[in-house]
């Protein structure tokens, strides 16, 4: 009975010794997997979005974007190779949404592009955290660790150029009457956004499909607008604030 018993107990630790390698494997593929899809995807997105962007801080992060994250793809490849890791070779259905809806988007396309970078950028510093700190694969953990600060300096550039960037994509400013914003509700006063304006400036928020424009007597324009695939009435008062809904 009890030599029957440590075999028992010997086949089990056998078994789990057996099964740990295909873990780490796990493990290190499924870091390789997410780290080259989200790079393809700053690769990619920027590339799109970089003839569609408005501001120029905008068009030179895109472009280092283009940099970075190219030569770290490529870096990355390398390693997976050596390690004989599978690198996926498209992007996944979420990353692939976001690029087509930069495709299909007319510019500017500061707002979304920003939004993307922003989050894309919060999950790849959580990523590759985690991986430097937990990894088990030696040469995946290094490259984890070395393109860590990067990522960090990626995150605080997008972070800033988002608190800097213009609010509106105007080139005449609308005439203020009040020294307040009030994101809220539309607020009446003297506007000089021509119909170009204010169209280009809600779609900056994130609008496509801007139509029927037209500016009351309050100096709000108004008109139809689509986000997130619904149509909602939409308006854009003087001091640059985009409303959606019938306010």
């Amino acid at each position: 009975m009890k030599h029957n018993l440590r075999l028992a107990t010997l086949s089990l630790a056998t078994a789990m010794a057996l099964a740990l390698p295909a873990l780490a494997a796990e493990t290190d593929q499924d870091f390789v997997t997410k780290a080259a899809i989200g790079g393809m995807f700053e690769v990619q997105s920027s590339k799109i979005a970089q003839d569609k962007l408005q501001d120029q801080s905008l068009k030179d992060f895109a472009q280092k974007m283009i940099s970075d994250h190219g030569a770290a793809n490529a870096k990355l490849e390398s390693i997976a190779g050596e390690q004989q890791l599978q690198v996926p070779s498209d992007l996944d259905t979420s990353h692939k949404s976001d690029v087509e809806k930069l495709q299909s988007a007319a510019a500017p396309v500061d707002a979304p592009y920003t939004d993307m970078q922003k989050a894309a950028h919060a999950d790849a510093v959580s990523l590759f955290e985690a991986y430097a700190k937990d990894g088990d694969n030696p040469a995946l953990k290094s490259f984890a660790t070395e393109t860590l600060p990067t990522l960090k300096m990626h995150q605080e550039m997008i972070e800033k150029v988002a608190t800097t960037a213009p609010a509106s994509t105007s080139t005449t400013p609308a005439v203020t009457s009040s020294g307040t914003t009030n994101p809220a509700a539309p607020v009446p006063g003297a506007n000089s956004f021509t119909e170009a304006q204010a169209k280009s400036a809600i779609e900056k928020a994130g609008y496509s499909g801007v139509s029927a424009l037209t500016k009351g007597d309050n100096g709000i324009w108004r008109g139809t607008a689509s986000k997130d695939g619904k149509s909602a009435p939409i308006a854009l008062d003087y001091q640059g604030n985009v409303v959606a809904g019938n306010n």
